[in-house]
């Protein structure tokens, strides 16, 4: 995490997180979704408008990370933006000698490869576990092939139950204020 985020979350402990207002599409787009995205419906039909200053990108990518529930937030000076995911914490790039890359530029290590019943393609890794970007499914039936994967079916709704997950802290959010 960046040191001014540090320093601002030990000035200002108690700053209240907030919900919905970002998200990370299935290709490792940041999509900002404002009072009218949000009211258009959940993400990713309404995912708001694509990030695209570079500067921005990489300060959530350096200040991305989860809590002990599963959600994953960037981390906003003192206060904790929840990020709403289409598939998975991490969108994996694979070049063609099989090294893995998320949206945030960490390396990853890859431990099991997984399809679904959907054809999409998954990996776990070191460092978390994400959807294979659909531009790199040649890179994934190539390490396939020359035995560098081996791949293991699951089922796609057993997703973020098995790899710890939660794609819409929004919902947990609001679950938990009902419950109130």
């Amino acid at each position: 995490m960046d040191a001014t985020v540090l320093q601002a979350m030990s000035k200002w402990p108690n700053v209240p997180a907030c919900h919905g207002w970002l998200g990370l599409d299935s290709r490792g787009q940041w999509y900002m979704r404002d009072v009218v995205a949000q009211s258009r419906g959940a993400f990713p039909k309404s995912k708001g408008e694509r990030l695209e200053h570079s500067g921005l990108i990489q300060f959530i990518n350096r200040n991305y990370g989860s809590d002990e529930k599963g959600c994953w937030y960037f981390q906003n000076g003192p206060q904790r933006v929840y990020v709403e995911l289409e598939a998975t914490p991490f969108i994996w790039r694979i070049t063609d000698d099989f090294s893995v890359t998320s949206q945030t530029g960490q390396v990853g290590n890859p431990v099991e490869c997984f399809l679904d019943q959907e054809g999409k393609v998954y990996l776990n890794t070191d460092i978390g576990f994400g959807l294979v970007h659909t531009l790199d499914v040649v890179q994934v039936a190539s390490a396939l092939d020359n035995g560098t994967w081996m791949v293991k079916q699951l089922q796609a709704s057993k997703l973020e139950s098995q790899f710890g997950f939660v794609r819409s802290p929004q919902k947990v959010a609001r679950q938990q204020q009902a419950s109130r």
